[in-house]
């Protein structure tokens, strides 16, 4: 097949001008039209704009790390729309990973579960919906992005492939499992096609000999289900893939087999730190510009309604309702979840300053827990790894928690130790249900102070100087069912 797809001869540029345009075919307007773009710029009085650099296999290999956008980087954009995939190609990414099911009249579109109920609010299955039905529905992430996200339509697989084949790496997948014969022909119409498309598919699974046939490499991803047969199964592909909570040993084991590794789906720096110290040289990662850049925010963006990059929940695999809610009328987010909850506030970290203020408001809106359970911020956090208050954590750092009786304390809480070593508390006043408390910590190289500034100016002060990483969290520190509320996060 590979051999046939390249022997084909393209039309001359007469006869399509001509008059068979309507048959040109796609391999060659792309080619012409990526050509006529940058002709058309240039002038005898402009300078030659250079085209965009092309990603390939080879180029993205040669790289020593390398980051795929894994659903278009749903952290951050609806996941598997053309929104995502162009703001992802914006930020610098050279592949995308697209997940394709097909609709009852055979279009395939880049979906990744085969019902359209999670993301779309419709409870039908993708295979059992025409295209024209399904073009109706619209990718609804609210729930995970924040209430002013847009929502967007499920975009047709030759419509993103026609957009990006021809200049970046393609991971592509069939989720259905029973198209592999239409994605392959689609896959062979593209120039260099061989070049550009990885078939990616669970390791079991029967269809990567297809693909290889047709000159594709192939990624096979090991699920915990799989691992006890990685030595039988990892001959079958040409990358290897492993999930991102697997721990160090199973990395290390699927590193061991000598072929390129590529982990799946990173969330956090501290995930990618670790995963690259073992081995691993990709990164299919749901989070790109809070992973490819170095930017911090000064304050928090509660109030634009859009969760900043970066800024996620301690855990990220139950699903889109483990997000707290942002309600960008009062510009605040709110802890609601039944449980002991951390929210990090990846987007203005780290604090690389070594004196600096950090400033918070918090309030408990409807009603307060009982006396002796609390809230707060932490802080001092070496790396963006969850926090959770009265958890025992791999990182360290500081909680400033105030209870329903006014009592403000400040932690320190070693790597291990769940319950933390107190540092000092003060007396202030007794919290009311609805009033917004204000807080300032200060951070020097030496000490710690802390101060409620919303009635006496309550204060307190430690020389602790164990820890002094750069990372925020919100923390509801009780599993009760009383949501806690925060506002006016800064750093200054």
């Amino acid at each position: 097949m590979q051999a046939n797809r390249q022997s084909r001869q393209p039309a001359s540029d007469a006869e399509n001008v001509l008059g068979n345009y309507g048959m040109l075919s796609r391999r060659h307007a792309l080619i012409l039209g990526a050509a006529g773009f940058f002709l058309a710029g240039c002038t005898p009085d402009q300078p030659i704009v250079e085209a965009p650099p092309t990603h390939t296999i080879a180029t993205l290999f040669e790289q020593d790390r390398f980051f795929v956008a894994h659903r278009g980087s749903g952290d951050n954009w609806p996941e598997h729309t053309m929104q995502a995939y162009s703001q992802s190609v914006q930020h610098g990414v050279s592949a995308l990973e697209i997940s394709v099911n097909s609709t009852s009249d055979g279009v395939l579109v880049c979906h990744h579960d085969q019902s359209a109920l999670r993301v779309t609010g419709k409870d039908s299955k993708v295979a059992e919906l025409t295209y024209a039905e399904l073009s109706d529905l619209r990718v609804d992430a609210r729930a995970w992005l924040g209430p002013a996200t847009a929502l967007e339509p499920i975009p047709r697989l030759r419509d993103v492939l026609d957009r990006f084949a021809a200049s970046h790496v393609i991971f592509i997948e069939d989720k259905q499992g029973t198209n592999t014969k239409a994605l392959l022909d689609l896959m062979d119409t593209y120039p260099d096609s061989t070049a550009h498309f990885i078939w990616k598919q669970p390791a079991p699974a029967l269809q990567a000999a297809a693909a290889s046939k047709r000159g594709y490499k192939t990624w096979g991803y090991f699920m915990p289900d799989a691992i006890p047969r990685l030595d039988e199964l990892a001959a079958r592909f040409d990358y290897l893939g492993v999930y991102y909570t697997a721990d160090d040993a199973t990395v290390r084991k699927v590193v061991a087999h000598g072929k390129p590794v590529i982990c799946w789906e990173i969330h956090t720096r501290s995930d990618a730190d670790r995963v690259s110290r073992l081995g691993v040289q990709g990164l299919m990662c749901s989070n790109v510009p809070y992973l490819t850049t170095s930017t911090t925010e000064s304050r928090d963006r509660f109030s634009t309604g859009i969760r900043a990059a970066g800024d996620l929940p301690w855990i990220t695999d139950q699903g889109w309702n483990a997000q707290p809610v942002i309600d960008a009328a009062s510009a605040s987010v709110v802890l609601d979840r039944n449980q002991n909850f951390s929210y990090r506030l990846g987007s203005m970290g780290p604090v690389t300053k070594e004196i600096y203020s950090l400033t918070f408001e918090m309030c408990w809106p409807k009603e307060l827990p009982s006396e002796l359970l609390h809230a707060g911020i932490a802080f001092g956090q070496r790396d963006d790894t969850p926090y959770r208050v009265l958890v025992p954590s791999t990182v360290g750092g500081y909680h400033l928690i105030i209870r329903p009786t006014g009592e403000l304390v400040l932690y320190r809480r070693d790597p291990g130790n769940p319950a933390g070593t107190r540092l000092q508390t003060i007396t202030t006043s007794p919290v009311k249900p609805g009033e917004w408390m204000r807080f300032k910590i200060d951070v020097t190289p030496p000490s710690i102070r802390f101060s409620r500034l919303d009635g006496a100016g309550w204060a307190g002060e430690t020389m602790d100087r164990e820890y002094r990483g750069g990372y925020i969290s919100l923390c509801k520190d009780y599993p009760a069912p009383v949501p806690v509320q925060f506002r006016g996060v800064s750093v200054i």
